[in-house]
């Protein structure tokens, strides 16, 4: 298993201090949330930062005046507490638009002589550790730039606000109380990704969970369990440990009857495939998961996992060798109603009912990895997953630096999730620009993803297709699609581009032999506003309906399009978006609106995947005979 070799920069200097030893780490270890771990949510203190004068001012180490004549121009306690997980933005009015840094600070309480603390100070209590025992600071997510401090010395930094990190404590933890701050701030750069102007709200904060995780000092850091290529009856297990020895591994899938050893090599590494009996594959309608555990020596790890085939046939999409229409529908990572970041396994059920309601069978997550919750509920639902990385738009693409980010996102969010069977297509760029340079950056990435995990379909999205007059069909040029698994297309017809003729009239040539995704679609409408159903200044429900119907009638006569993903389940938060009546700061593509309620066009297309579904249901019938 080849890992891409990351570092949570690690560098401190102290006034008159030596700097901090770096520290190296890979993402985030696999699955923390089905190991011993402690959740550290809750309030933490809060200090807001606009100048970035927190480092000049030392607010890392927390120190409180000694004598009468001493002073410190801040303090945590008493002031601004901010819940975790979630964004500094729909916590306080005066942060809305806020985008710069914000200090949070918590103190960990070792042992069980607690210290008096200031009031109002957020604490917990942690249990002190055994002999042999390690102790990680895990982050499902921090947007976007974070420094940790623990005790007055920076231990780690992480970029990218939409992946896991972590980084080792027990070492450094006394006892008594231990400080802990982090410093966040998600300022737009031009070198980011998202690099400046991007159609979402710039939610900052620790806007996922915060745990510790405690292991041995030997344990499991990452695996993949996965159908083997050759059989759909045979399993291929890899995993990978936290140091690099020989050590027995245990895998176990009860129902299965399955109990494997395997004996890594000198790296920490180990590979094994076995048959297995009675397995069910997971599927949308079946959504089959099991129970697993995996152990090497004190230290265990338990997940439940899915086994699912998703591949390309010619044009079709083939999910268990079944031809498979995607009813689709893409969302942020956003509570509209809160006008917040979607943190939580509730926040996850509240979207994916919506989902469910609808009638899809897949979700876009919308522009970026979107948290655990999300994605393991979906499994549980059996909704399949498209995820990318937030290649939006603007990306530098000559810079070098950017592009070790984007392989950096791109590697957590396939480790992180690659044994999520709900996970079908791994997405790599959303509208992006043809050139040599964007070719390259591009080819490298896909390059990557697939040495990573070759069990998915690799994705991208592209809004470079165009109707062409002389040959009277929608076509398109683009080096760098031909070597994906699938094309998506985001095309806004009725919308931003004008109908060259009746639409369904209208013919697609977009890369034929390819499977094609309508990616993005529709246009904005104001719940409640009625209006002309031919007058797209009307921002009417009316003119949303029959632009998506019109859209429907031009999509049937594309040959090679195997699913759908209208642009978007819920209104959504956007700077972009500047109409004083109609918009107000809201992106209103929602086929609900920003309270949770169905405009016309959530009728039409709940209609249109009904259909859809039980077409599938009658072609899946009649080809039964014909599979025996």
């Amino acid at each position: 298993m080849n890992h891409l070799k990351l570092h949570l920069l690690a560098a401190c200097t102290l006034l008159g201090a030596v700097a901090a030893p770096r520290v190296e780490a890979r993402p985030a270890m696999t699955n923390a949330y089905g190991r011993h771990c402690q959740s550290l949510n809750g309030k933490w203190a809060a200090i807001v930062d606009p100048y970035d004068q927190g480092v000049p001012k030392e607010i890392f180490l927390n120190r409180k005046p000694q004598n009468d004549t001493e002073f410190f121009e801040y303090a945590f306690e008493g002031g601004l507490r901010l819940e975790v997980p979630g964004d500094w933005n729909s916590q306080s009015p005066e942060l809305d638009y806020y985008e710069g840094t914000v200090w949070y600070a918590r103190h960990l309480l070792v042992g069980d002589s607690a210290p008096q603390l200031p009031e109002g100070a957020c604490a917990t209590p942690v249990e002190a550790l055994r002999q042999g025992e390690r102790l990680f600071l895990y982050f499902g997510g921090v947007n976007y730039r974070c420094n940790v401090y623990l005790n007055g010395e920076r231990i780690c930094s992480h970029e990218g606000g939409f992946t896991p990190f972590e980084v080792e404590i027990g070492d450094r933890l006394h006892e008594g109380d231990n400080f802990l701050a982090v410093e966040v701030n998600n300022r737009r750069t031009p070198d980011a990704i998202p690099a400046m102007a991007f159609d979402w709200w710039n939610y900052g904060g620790i806007t996922r969970d915060v745990m510790l995780v405690r292991t041995p000092q030997l344990f499991i850091r990452d695996y993949f369990l996965r159908l083997d290529e050759s059989s759909d009856r045979r399993l291929r297990f890899s995993v990978e440990l936290s140091e690099p020895v020989a050590a027995e591994v245990t895998l176990q899938i009860p129902e299965l009857g399955v109990e494997r050893r395997l004996t890594t090599d000198g790296e920490g590494r180990g590979e094994t495939a076995f048959d297995v009996r009675r397995l069910e594959l997971w599927a949308p309608d079946a959504p089959r998961l099991y129970d697993v555990r995996l152990a090497c020596g004190e230290g265990a790890v338990d997940d439940r996992i899915g086994f699912r085939r998703i591949a390309v046939d010619g044009t079709k999409i083939l999910v268990n060798g079944r031809e498979l229409f995607l009813r689709s529908i893409s969302f942020h990572e956003e509570i509209p109603q809160r006008r917040g970041r979607a943190c939580s396994r509730a926040d996850a059920r509240m979207l994916l009912s919506e989902v469910q309601a609808l009638g899809a069978n897949m979700v876009r997550l919308a522009h970026y990895p979107q948290n655990e919750h999300t994605v393991r509920l979906a499994e549980e639902l059996g909704i399949l997953l498209w995820e990318e990385i937030p290649i939006w738009q603007g990306i530098d693409f000559t810079d070098p630096s950017t592009e070790e980010k984007a392989r950096g996102m791109l590697h957590e969010m396939i480790v992180r999730d690659r044994n999520r069977c709900a996970i079908g297509f791994w997405g790599i760029a959303n509208e992006t620009r043809p050139s040599p340079a964007r070719d390259a950056f591009l080819r490298r990435l896909l390059e990557l993803g697939r040495s990573l995990d070759a069990s998915r379909l690799f994705v991208a999205a592209f809004d470079n297709v165009y109707y062409r007059r002389e040959s009277d069909r929608f076509q398109m040029q683009d080096d760098f699609a031909p070597l994906l698994d699938v094309v998506a297309v985001n095309k806004y017809m009725g919308w931003y581009a004008p109908w060259p003729k009746e639409p369904a009239s209208l013919r697609w040539e977009v890369f034929p032999d390819k499977p094609l995704i309508i990616s993005e679609f529709g246009g904005e409408a104001l719940y409640g506003q009625h209006g002309d159903a031919r007058c797209a200044s009307s921002w009417s429900e009316e003119y949303q309906a029959r632009l998506f119907a019109d859209n429907l009638a031009m999509f049937a006569h594309i040959p090679n399009l195997v699913g759908i993903s209208p642009w978007i389940l819920f209104d959504f938060r956007s700077p972009y978006r500047f109409h004083p009546v109609n918009q107000q700061g809201w992106n209103r593509k929602g086929l609900l609106s920003d309270r949770g309620e169905r405009k016309q066009a959530w009728y039409l297309i709940r209609d249109f995947y009904r259909a859809k579904q039980m077409n599938g249901k009658q072609g899946s019938e009649a080809a039964e005979p014909n599979r025996k």
